[in-house]
């Protein structure tokens, strides 16, 4: 006699008793197709139907049939957030995450996250993503000025939207804090402090926001009459111990510079910790600026000059812009770029 245990008698969840769209139907007295469209967030269900639907399906612990959705539609409902793993950009991860969910909650969507490490190509998960068909769109960051991702996406014309900006930037979806202008606004504030030598740690120099910020600063310096010194052999997407050891050599070397501008949270507590070392004071021989997504920078010294970017913001706008792009090929691409003055300045706050 076998020993085998027949598994085929094992009762199985029946399809009659799961929630379907009938069931929501009958529930709510829609029509079927009604309560499909109202569930895909289509444009011509009225919101007050969409919620009475999407309350009722919850109640019922209605689940849509995605597998069915894709070979009815195409579609995978799905968008993906590639990111680079390095860690100053995985400290804006969960914010980025936060308001792209949040801004999607209740529509048809979802979200996937990819990340890729450093020894991966950039653009190895994005033909992922376009040759399994297993995402609708994507959402892209370190972008450099002709970036080989937009291309590709461009030339199979997959949807997506960026988080910085391109060359020709004006084709395509994007969010961007203005940092030429976040540059301008730490200079500026440096001199009102006095300051005459200015450092800037920049991300590393392939990637566009960051030949933004130094013509920013460099500008913003000539403008100001101050001398202006890029750090070499450091960028501010080091952690802050290695971003530590190029700025004690420049400070080092260069004994009149007496203000930092920093790409990042890490670049400022390095610089800060370099400068601290040779003596100098914050506040008082030499200031910091720096700019953050998550208030820090202030609990680490009061003393330093924060310019805040809403990460927030940008997931939320983001997430619209590439379900529009989705669901609307044709229509103009959002585009938005954050300047510092629509940001707050400082974090300050009574303790």
């Amino acid at each position: 006699m076998s020993n085998l245990r027949n598994t085929s008698s094992k009762p199985r969840p029946r399809e009659r008793d799961r929630p379907t769209l009938k069931t929501i139907a009958k529930l709510t007295g829609l029509a079927v197709p009604t309560v499909s469209r109202a569930l895909s967030d289509a444009p011509d269900i009225g919101i007050s139907t969409k919620e009475r639907v999407r309350a009722v399906a919850k109640e019922i612990g209605y689940q849509r049939d995605r597998a069915a959705v894709r070979l009815r539609t195409g579609k995978t409902n799905v968008l993906a957030l590639v990111m680079g793993a390095n860690k100053d950009v995985m400290n804006q991860t969960a914010q980025l995450i936060s308001s792209i969910a949040a801004e999607i909650r209740g529509s048809a969507y979802h979200m996937v996250v990819l990340p890729y490490f450093e020894d991966e190509a950039p653009i190895d998960p994005i033909r992922y993503v376009v040759e399994t068909a297993s995402a609708d769109g994507v959402i892209l960051n370190r972008i450099t000025p002709n970036d080989p991702r937009v291309s590709y996406l461009r030339e199979h014309g997959f949807p997506f939207v960026t988080h910085g900006r391109t060359e020709d930037c004006h084709l395509d979806p994007h969010f961007d804090f203005d940092n030429a202008e976040y540059a301008r606004v730490a200079v500026e504030e440096l001199a009102k402090r006095g300051r005459k030598h200015i450092l800037l740690i920049a991300p590393v120099q392939d990637q566009s926001y960051a030949g933004h910020m130094i013509e920013g600063c460099r500008l913003a310096c000539d403008r100001q009459g101050l001398q202006f010194t890029l750090l070499e052999g450091g960028s501010s997407d080091m952690e802050s111990f290695d971003v530590a050891r190029p700025v004690t050599s420049a400070l080092g070397a260069s004994p009149t510079i007496d203000g930092i501008v920093c790409g990042s949270p890490s670049a400022a507590i390095g610089a800060t910790l370099a400068a601290e070392k040779l003596g100098k004071v914050l506040g008082e021989s030499i200031d910091i600026a720096g700019k953050e997504a998550i208030p820090f920078l202030e609990a680490f010294r009061q003393e330093m000059i924060i310019v805040h970017e809403d990460v927030g913001e940008a997931g939320a706008f983001m997430a619209r812009a590439l379900v529009k792009s989705i669901d609307d090929p044709n229509a103009e691409p959002m585009q938005k770029v954050v300047a510092p003055s629509e940001v707050d300045k400082s974090m300050k706050r009574d303790i």
